[in-house]
C-alpha cells in the first residue's frame, strides 16, 4: 500500500495538514505515517529524567491523535515515527525509507512543542523530501474534491516534468488541470519556448484524457501571476518545480518555489526537477 508521511509538530497548522493528508489518502488508498522530529543537539542532559518525561509526553499526543484521526481513514492506518536529528533531514529520511509517494507538511505552525517548527522547515522539507510535497496553510478551508488543479509553464526545460504526477492526482480526483503559460519577457525566441512546451502538455493531457484549460498570462512576477490566477478561478491546488527560472522582480525575492511555499494561501504541490545532461 501506497503511503504519504505528515510532518507534525502538534501545531494547530500540522494537525490541519493531517486532516488534508487524510483527504488524499482516502482518494490515494494510503497509509498515512507521522512523523515528529527531536532536534535536540545532544543526547546527553543535565535533566535526564526530563527528557524521557518529554518523550513520554510525545507517545501519550501521538496515541491520542491516533485514536482521533484513525476513524476518518476508510483504508490504511495511521502510525507514528519519532525520529531524532535535522527536522527537515529526518522527515525526509522517513520518506525515503518508507518510499512514500507524498509528503504533506502545514506551511505555518506557530504554536505546540516548538514555536515554528513547521514554519521555519517547510521549505527545507520540501528541498530535501525524495518525492513530491504538499505545503499547506493552516487558515486554507479545503474541500473533499480537488477540482481546479493550477499547471504553470514557463520556459524552463524542467517544467513539464510536474506533468505525470499532476495527472496522477487529477485522475484521482476526477480534477480540471488549467494549463496557464508564464510569459515573463517579451523575446519571442523565449515566449514560442514557452508556447511549444505548453502545446506538449495539452497534447499528453489530451491522451491521457484529462479536462484541461489553456490561458497565457503576462507576468512580470511569476509567482505573483500564478497566485492571482489560482485565486481568480478558484484553484484548489498550485503545482510547481522546485527550481524554476526568476526575472529582474523576483530576483531579491528568493527562489520562486521558496515564494510560493511561504505566500500562496492554496495548497502548492512542490516537485523536484530531474537533471538533463545538456550537451553543448
Amino acid at each position: 500500500m501506497k503511503h504519504i508521511i505528515v510532518a507534525i509538530d502538534f501545531s494547530r497548522s500540522s494537525l490541519h495538514a493531517l486532516e488534508y493528508a487524510i483527504n488524499l489518502a482516502n482518494r490515494i488508498k494510503s497509509n498515512i505515517i507521522l512523523v515528529w522530529v527531536d532536534n535536540t543537539k545532544s543526547d546527553e542532559s543535565v535533566y535526564p529524567d526530563l527528557m524521557i518525561g518529554s518523550r513520554k509526553e510525545i507517545t501519550i499526543s501521538f496515541d491520542e491523535i491516533v485514536a482521533k484521526y484513525s476513524p476518518m481513514l476508510k483504508e490504511g492506518e495511521i502510525t507514528y515515527k519519532i525520529r531524532k536529528g535535522k527536522v527537515h533531514i529526518e522527515v525526509a529520511n522517513q520518506a525515503k525509507y518508507s518510499d512514500a509517494m507524498l509528503v504533506v507538511a502545514g506551511a505555518h505552525g506557530v504554536t505546540g512543542f516548538e514555536e515554528f517548527w513547521i514554519g521555519s522547515n517547510a521549505y527545507r522539507i520540501v528541498t530535501y523530501s525524495p518525492c513530491p510535497v504538499i505545503t499547506i496553510r493552516s487558515d486554507y478551508n479545503f474541500k473533499k474534491d480537488i477540482k481546479k488543479i493550477v499547471l504553470p509553464i514557463d520556459s524552463t526545460l524542467e517544467t513539464r516534468q510536474k506533468l505525470p504526477f499532476s495527472t496522477i492526482i487529477a485522475k484521482y480526483f476526477n480534477s480540471e488541470i488549467h494549463v496557464v503559460s508564464l510569459q515573463n519577457t517579451t523575446i519571442k525566441a523565449v515566449r514560442q519556448k514557452v508556447d511549444n512546451y505548453t502545446a506538449q502538455v495539452k497534447k499528453y493531457l489530451e491522451e491521457e484524457n484529462v479536462p484541461f484549460i489553456n490561458e497565457s498570462v503576462d507576468a512580470e512576477n511569476i509567482t505573483n501571476a500564478t497566485i492571482e490566477y489560482a485565486n481568480k478561478i478558484g484553484a484548489d491546488l498550485i503545482v510547481i518545480m522546485t527550481e524554476q527560472e526568476m526575472t529582474t522582480a523576483n530576483l531579491f525575492l528568493g527562489a520562486y518555489a521558496q515564494q510560493m511555499v511561504n505566500h500562496s494561501p492554496i495548497p502548492v504541490l512542490n516537485i523536484h526537477a530531474k537533471e538533463y545532461v545538456r550537451v553543448g
